[in-house]
């Protein structure tokens, strides 16, 4: 009797396994149609949450970059107060890289050679400096120094420049201390800051699936103060509708430029 009820046990737990492989966030035809990158910037958090229960209730990894921005609590993404919300990231299994502490736009070249920067926040926010290459590795190891503090987890050798752009010589300078700069490609802009009474959330999704492709990295924020329509709820049928065709998920950790 024993033995049959172990076997029993042992079949309903095979059959709740074989019931959650073939749920509707696993492509049936595997990843036939490729892998894509999904990439998510701090913004202003306030669709944090909702982000993260849609890639869990998916099940798909992707990559955050994260700076300190402000979010309509008050807060910061990097402070105390979101701690918890990091921690549960890292053990989701997710990946991690920098978009510098300050959120700093980088706007071009002194003639001096020094970096012209304008941070978004901290004490210089608001104002127009120059740095040198040291002061560009600080500001993004910065990140990383927080994110051990709030984790305990260190970040991949990865940044974005706010924006997704920097001069050439900014991304050398990062080069040179480690941190591989992360852009996106075409198809992969969602369209998260665009105004949304121009482009409204069905337009974007329906744009997004008829373009995105195998290998394109996606881009979009954990929230964004320049549009009144939230994007973050059109990430659950886009997710849905690039698994339709058969296109898996995956961090920067294993893209071919970027893995370790």
């Amino acid at each position: 009797m024993t033995s049959r009820l172990i076997a029993a046990g042992l079949l309903w737990v095979l059959a709740g396994v074989c019931q959650i492989a073939s749920a509707a966030d696993i492509p049936a035809a595997g990843c036939t149609g490729g892998t894509v990158y999904l990439t998510l910037d701090t913004g202003n958090m306030a669709s944090a949450e909702l982000i993260a229960d849609i890639l869990k209730r998916h099940r798909i990894k992707a990559s955050f970059f994260l700076a300190n921005e402000k979010t309509p609590a008050g807060n910061f993404a990097l402070d105390d107060d979101w701690a918890g919300y990091w921690r549960e990231r890292v053990a989701e299994g997710h990946a991690f890289g920098s978009h510098t502490y300050d959120h700093v736009y980088f706007k071009g070249v002194a003639s001096d050679g020094r970096f012209i920067v304008r941070p978004q926040f901290g004490v210089l926010g608001g104002q127009t400096v120059q740095w040198d290459s040291r002061a560009v590795c600080t500001e993004l190891e910065r990140v990383g120094t927080r994110f051990r503090e709030l984790t305990g987890r260190s970040l991949e050798p990865l940044w974005r420049a706010p924006g997704g752009k920097a001069p050439a010589q900014v991304i050398r300078a990062a080069q040179g201390c480690g941190w591989a700069h992360v852009d996106w490609a075409p198809a992969g802009f969602l369209g998260d800051e665009l105004p949304s009474d121009r482009f409204p959330n069905a337009s974007l999704l329906k744009q997004s699936l008829a373009t995105i492709r195998d290998g394109d990295i996606l881009m979009a924020h954990l929230g964004i103060w320049s549009r009144a329509q939230a994007y973050a709820p059109t990430l659950d049928p886009l997710i849905a509708g690039l698994k339709a065709r058969g296109i898996c998920f995956a961090t920067l950790r294993d893209h071919p430029a970027y893995r370790r």
